[in-house]
C-alpha cells in the first residue's frame, strides 16, 4: 500500500445506514452535500464532517464472513490503496484536485452497524481492539467536488497546497 490511492465510493443517506453510493458530491466544512446523520450528538460537526474508511478493511471483513459493504458502516468516503493503519489524528489527505481533509479521530463503532457482522461483534472495527480497522473522522480544510475515482493522497507534513 502507498501514500496514494483513490476514492472507491462516495456514500450519502438521509440519515442512518447504510449510506448509498453517488458518483459525485460537494464537500463543505459541514460534510457532504445531501448527507445527513440521525444522531448529531455523536456524528457530524466540524471535527466529524466526514467519515472515511478503507476498501481493503471492508474486503478483509468480507473474507472473515461478515456481510459488510462500502457504505454499510456509515462512512462517507470509501478509500482504496492507502496504508490505512498508518493514518490517524493529524494525518491530512488530498482528495482530487481541491479537497483537503485532516483526520481528527477514530470513529467508535456503534450498535447500528451490528447487523453487518456475522457474530454481531461490531467491536471488530474498534481502533482499541483492532488497530488499523477503524473508520476515521475528518474535518474539511478545503472544500470542493469529489468524484468516484479521484486520487486520494496522504499529504506530507508541511506540504503546501
Amino acid at each position: 500500500m502507498a501514500n496514494t490511492g483513490r476514492v472507491a465510493q462516495i456514500n450519502i443517506s438521509p440519515g442512518g445506514v447504510p449510506k448509498l453510493p453517488v458518483a459525485t458530491a460537494i464537500v463543505t466544512v459541514a460534510g457532504l452535500s445531501d448527507d445527513r446523520q440521525r444522531n448529531l450528538r455523536v456524528h457530524g460537526g466540524p471535527d466529524r464532517a466526514l467519515c472515511l474508511w478503507s476498501l481493503e478493511v471492508i474486503e478483509t471483513l468480507r473474507r472473515e464472513g461478515h456481510p459488510i459493504a462500502p457504505g454499510s458502516a456509515g462512512e462517507n468516503l470509501t478509500l482504496a490503496g492507502l496504508d490505512w493503519g498508518s493514518l490517524g489524528p493529524g494525518s491530512q489527505l488530498q482528495l482530487g484536485d481541491r479537497v483537503r481533509v485532516e483526520i481528527t479521530d477514530y470513529a467508535a463503532p456503534c450498535r447500528t452497524v451490528m447487523r453487518w457482522f456475522s457474530d454481531r461483534r461490531f467491536s471488530r472495527i474498534s481502533q482499541t481492539h483492532y488497530p488499523g480497522s477503524s473508520r476515521l473522522y475528518a474535518r474539511v480544510l478545503q472544500g470542493g467536488t469529489v468524484t468516484t475515482g479521484d486520487r486520494a493522497t496522504v499529504r506530507a507534513e508541511g506540504q503546501r497546497p
